[in-house]
């Protein structure tokens, strides 16, 4: 049924291009041979700043931050700014309006949370692997969207913990256990002209580990549940494939 599904919208969106080509007078014909072209492939790179928070959820009893609260909590965390996560990407057209790619990207992602003047920063740098899909005009400096999903693998975590900076309590680790080792997470984005690109990405899952165990036995995390939200602005840019001086000019989605 969802190979049915996705073929039946391949088939459309070609479909919709076709129609499209076959309504542009003579005279477009310079502009059209700047478009890209069905089946061309092209690699990119990009870099975002990313904006993060999280929604974060403590049981009943369980410690939040400084102290034990006696009801569940429910709140937002403080936003977070990173810059320079860099990625590369292997775009595929497939016909005028409709485009996949995949890659693989290395972003710092995390969340802060406060609680009577202490503060806990939890953070972990991803290698990630998308798959989007791309909907739009896929011309160089045209707009487009593009949705899908992904997965990340932590491959260091910090921990800061700290009340006014002072007396501050450092954890870093490499392959932690204290996250999951696999971080799926979906997104949904714009591209505009000259590459700029914003998007949106949510984890559904726990950014924690709540079966972790740390040295004296207890599960630091038991109770605790962060689902994080990513806000990123970037820039991406084109590479040739080959010697097509006009493949330059194609944007990567990311």
């Amino acid at each position: 049924m969802r190979n049915n599904l996705f073929a039946t919208t391949l088939l459309a969106s070609c479909l919709i291009s076709v129609s499209s080509f076959a309504q542009y007078p003579t005279h477009h014909s310079g502009y059209l041979k700047g478009e890209p072209k069905v089946k061309k492939f092209y690699v990119g790179g990009e870099i975002d700043a990313i904006f993060s928070t999280a929604t974060i959820h403590h049981d009943e009893g369980i410690m939040a931050v400084n102290s034990t609260s006696s009801q569940t909590v429910n709140k937002l965390g403080i936003i977070r700014f990173t810059g320079t996560n860099i990625g590369a990407t292997f775009n595929f057209n497939l016909c005028h309006y409709f485009g996949i790619y995949t890659g693989i990207d290395i972003k710092n992602v995390g969340y802060i949370e406060q609680d009577n003047g202490y503060t806990l920063k939890r953070r972990v740098y991803n290698v990630g692997v998308p798959l989007g899909f791309k909907f739009g005009n896929l011309a160089p400096d045209k707009g487009y969207v593009f949705l899908g999903g992904g997965l990340d693998a932590p491959i260091n975590y910090n921990e800061k913990y700290y009340h006014a900076r002072d007396n501050k309590k450092i954890t870093n680790e490499w392959f932690s256990d204290r996250t999951p080792s696999l971080m799926p997470y979906a997104f949904l984005g714009a591209t505009f002209s000259h590459g700029v690109t914003v998007k949106g990405q949510y984890y559904p899952t726990n950014f924690l580990n709540t079966n972790y165990t740390d040295k004296a036995g207890y599960m630091t995390n038991k109770g605790t549940v962060v689902n994080l939200v990513l806000l990123s602005i970037g820039f991406n840019v084109g590479f040739s494939s080959g010697n097509d001086n006009k493949e330059k000019e194609y944007k990567s989605n990311w």
